[in-house]
């Protein structure tokens, strides 16, 4: 194991207990400030997600989102290729995926172009800590190649480290959302 593989394991432990504090204090409206980031965006192909464990909860703001335009969900193929991501609805049937994350029952893939992304941590430059497997920034590479693709983290503001251990395979947000601020990169 490299040395950056045990800095990330020991930086994803830490922001993984400061966002279960920051959950369990259940703090209302951060969906609200997602909303209104979106609103500048109706009718523009996105993917949220559906929160396991401690993430934030994005689905308000996916539910209003829904009304305008395509929203979709993440769907992990395999280990080592990018997302998928399939059309969802609220209260849309779900059936079990991956690592604990419900998916739509029925595929219908589409690409978006914004996408709400879940995180472990962030910095203030952009940098996004993940939970290791890539996913996002392979997804984030391929889509970028094709268009202007738009990546908003969203997260609690406790989930924001002073610096992050990064790679150059680390795809850039372009904006975090937390419940008390939206900020731009």
């Amino acid at each position: 194991m490299s040395d950056l593989t045990e800095i990330k394991a020991a930086a994803r432990k830490a922001a993984i207990a400061r966002r279960k504090a920051a959950f369990d204090l259940k703090t209302p409206g951060a969906a609200g400030h997602l909303s209104e980031v979106l609103a500048g965006y109706r009718g523009v192909p996105l993917s949220g997600f559906l929160p396991i464990r401690t993430e934030i909860d994005p689905l308000p703001a996916m539910a209003e989102a829904a009304a305008h335009g395509p929203v979709g969900v993440p769907v992990i193929e395999g280990q080592g290729l990018p997302l998928k991501f399939s059309r969802w609805q609220p209260d849309c049937a779900l059936r079990d995926g991956p690592f604990g994350a419900a998916v739509p029952e029925v595929d219908d893939f589409f690409e978006p172009e914004i996408l709400i992304v879940p995180l472990v941590a962030f910095d203030a430059q952009g940098g996004r800590l993940g939970y290791g497997g890539g996913f996002y920034d392979r997804t984030l590479e391929l889509l970028r190649g094709k268009r202007a693709t738009l990546a908003i983290g969203f997260a609690f503001d406790a989930q924001e480290a002073a610096e992050l251990p990064l790679e150059d395979t680390d795809q850039p947000l372009d904006m975090v959302v937390t419940e008390s601020r939206v900020v731009q990169f």
